[in-house]
């Protein structure tokens, strides 16, 4: 059974900068589509970025493209998000996420979050 642990959240300032990470452990991260969701208080959840399983090529959400970058490395069965430029708007718990087809809000596999805060 895929196991998956977020870590790397936390309290940041406008502007700044974190990088999420996510371990995989159980099975390896070679074979699966791997991606970052969030989900603010009171919002639904939704999807920021992926890493396709069947040609490496990434997607990000409009609000976020050009401020994130998703990669993994495989060799440590991991997977990052690097945030810069952060805005009030990106506080959320952030859940990192894999799927043995594709990214969808069905993925197969679901760490439990990490929260992000950032101040004004």
């Amino acid at each position: 059974q895929l196991q998956l642990v977020e870590s790397g959240g936390g309290l940041v300032q406008a502007g700044g900068s974190l990088r999420l990470s996510c371990a995989a452990s159980g099975d390896s991260l070679d074979s699966y589509a791997v991606g970052w969701f969030r989900q603010a208080p009171g919002k639904e959840r939704e999807g920021l970025s992926c890493i396709s399983k069947s040609d490496g090529s990434t997607e990000y959400r409009t609000s976020v493209k050009g401020r994130f970058t998703i990669s993994r490395d495989n060799a440590k069965n991991t997977f990052y998000l690097q945030m810069n430029s952060l805005k009030p708007e990106d506080t959320a718990i952030y859940y990192c996420a894999v799927d043995h087809v594709r990214c969808t809000f069905g993925m197969d596999y679901w760490g439990k979050g990490t929260l992000v805060t950032v101040s004004s």
